[in-house]
């Protein structure tokens, strides 16, 4: 394989610069959940026009970022499943023990997440898809992308369906999504004083964001996240995501992917604007347009950068953006205590200050602090703090931190 990015036994670094990247990026829509009402994550005139500075980091978000990163890294978590449970199976031990035992205690890390920290966790969620993933480890990559595009499709389905429904709701359920998706001042002054406010006080909207998260909109979540996940396993299969197709092969699935993502995007921004974001038009409407972007556009990043590893570029991603994905459990829950002591009331309490441009003065400083700290702590740690607890939670054995070591089991 001519690449300019190495692949061993013990780690892909493809893999591990595509995680790098996602979770880097995840970031962009994940600090407007963090600094702004929960409104503003899905309609961008929640609270009144945008400024022009504020427009324009919308378009960027919405274009480039949303749902498209956090597809990523479901791809990347599905092809996680194949290639922990493939080791596992060469090494003689049951797959089922450890990938359930390996899910179980993500769960649990997910739950304290979600609960103790940000309503807005994803680790549920993707240890509750590792269930019925399990069973289809071993499928070829025919049947993986049958089922991913069923589970894509039923995904699709249900925005269409709720779409259409919407003229039968009743006054008061279309008056509760309205209410939602524009929320009146008052409700807005509720949500800042209260996430301003101390950590124990923020509880009870932390609690009902994740149990709604994890019961009624966990439908909705898991057939999106399931049907990437099936994705991931195909294409790590096929040898797609460990840089082993050609780079004309990349260039052609960036373009491909890019441009199709691309051109939806736009639609779908410009069907929100001649609707100007009406909750009647927009709130299941553009659902529709963001899981129609989001796969292509996934397709597109996975192009581009695997196509850069088979360039001089490979080595720099290697060095800088491979040690973010490698650690991409604890950079994951690391953005969140960053991004909570600045927004939330136990720290400096800045939740709901700030536009969606200014945020950005918080989202570039994270990615700098952890393309850094990634590279500095692996060149001295096998994993990260957070990879080390898991790891030795799944084998029940305290790991060796020291580089060189031998693997469990």
């Amino acid at each position: 394989m001519s690449s300019a990015v190495t692949a061993s036994r013990s780690r892909i670094n493809q893999l591990d610069i595509l995680r790098g990247a996602s979770l880097l990026g995840i970031l962009v829509m994940n600090i407007i959940s963090f600094g702004l009402p929960a409104a503003h994550y899905f309609n961008p005139l929640a609270e009144g026009a945008l400024s022009p500075a504020n427009r324009w980091a919308f378009l960027f978000s919405e274009i480039f970022a949303n749902e498209r990163f956090m597809g990523l890294f479901s791809v990347l978590f599905g092809a996680g499943i194949v290639l922990f449970t493939g080791r596992i199976s060469e090494r003689g031990h049951s797959e089922a023990k450890w990938h359930f035992r390996r899910n179980f205690w993500l769960l649990l890390i997910g739950m304290a997440h979600a609960y103790l920290l940000w309503s807005g966790d994803i680790l549920v969620t993707y240890a509750v898809c590792s269930v019925w993933l399990f069973f289809c480890r071993n499928l070829r990559v025919r049947s993986l992308l049958v089922l991913s595009g069923v589970s894509l499709g039923v995904h699709l389905l249900g925005y269409v369906f709720m779409s259409l429904s919407l003229p039968y709701w009743s006054a008061k359920e279309a008056a509760e999504l309205i209410s939602f998706w524009k929320p009146s001042a008052v409700s807005v002054a509720d949500e800042v004083s209260t996430m301003r406010s101390g950590w124990f006080d923020q509880m009870p909207r932390r609690f009902e964001g994740a149990l709604a998260i994890q019961t009624v909109l966990l439908p909705f979540i898991v057939f999106r996240a399931t049907g990437m996940m099936l994705l991931g396993m195909a294409l790590f299969k096929a040898g797609v995501l460990s840089g082993r197709r050609s780079r004309p092969w990349y260039a052609r699935l960036a373009f491909i992917g890019l441009g199709m993502g691309l051109l939806i995007a736009v639609l779908g921004i410009r069907h929100g604007d001649q609707n100007n974001w009406s909750a009647e038009q927009c709130f299941f409407q553009n659902g529709v347009f963001h899981i129609l972007a989001s796969t292509p556009m996934v397709l597109g990043y996975i192009g581009v950068l695997l196509w850069l590893c088979k360039t001089s570029i490979g080595t720099t991603l290697e060095g800088w953006l491979a040690p973010v994905g490698r650690m991409a459990m604890t950079n994951y829950l690391t953005q969140t205590l960053l991004a909570t002591m600045v927004m939330y009331g136990h720290g400096l309490g800045w939740f709901g200050e700030m536009g969606r441009a200014e945020m950005w003065g918080i989202v570039v400083p994270i990615w700098v602090f952890q393309i850094l700290w990634s590279k500095w702590w692996l060149g001295r740690y096998r994993f990260g703090p957070a990879e080390w607890l898991w790891r030795s939670l799944t084998y029940w054995r305290l790991q060796s931190m020291r580089l060189g070591s031998a693997d469990s089991p």
